[in-house]
């Protein structure tokens, strides 16, 4: 599969341990951008035990970001999962070549993160504890 950027090995590596990492509680999650210079998927931050309100603070207003999150889902037996979720963040305003730029690579790294669940939000108030329950435990 072609793709307009590549993937940093040191983050493939990251993202292993991220995915395979012990959650006691809580959100984690790995932000990600691309690095337009050398068309690169390169690490933002990783955050663990974040609220989605302060990861929500955390994300640019301009630029897009992929986040990987992994997120503790509450069940109506009582007992706890954490999903791991890539969410596609692009704000409206920026430019079309950037969207087009990471929307092109999305799926390229959806396939070499092995992420299945994926979300696309535009509006960054949107991504909201209701908002990611209704999309994890309805899709």
């Amino acid at each position: 599969m072609s793709t307009t950027c590549e993937i940093d090995p040191e983050v493939l590596e990251k993202l292993k341990k991220f995915r395979f990492g012990k959650r006691s509680q809580g959100n984690a999650a790995f932000v990600l951008k691309i690095d337009r210079k050398n068309l690169l998927v390169v690490e933002d931050g990783i955050y663990d035990n974040i609220s989605l309100s302060e990861l929500v603070d955390l994300l640019p207003e301009t630029n897009p970001r992929y986040i990987v999150l992994s997120y503790e889902l509450s069940h109506n037996d009582g007992r706890r999962s954490y999903p791991l979720v890539l969410i596609y963040y692009s704000p409206p305003s920026i430019k079309l070549e950037t969207h087009m730029l990471y929307a092109s690579a999305k799926t390229y790294f959806q396939e070499k993160a092995d992420l299945n669940k994926v979300f696309d939000i535009r509006e960054i108030e949107s991504l909201t504890d209701e908002w990611l329950q209704e999309k994890l435990l309805h899709h």
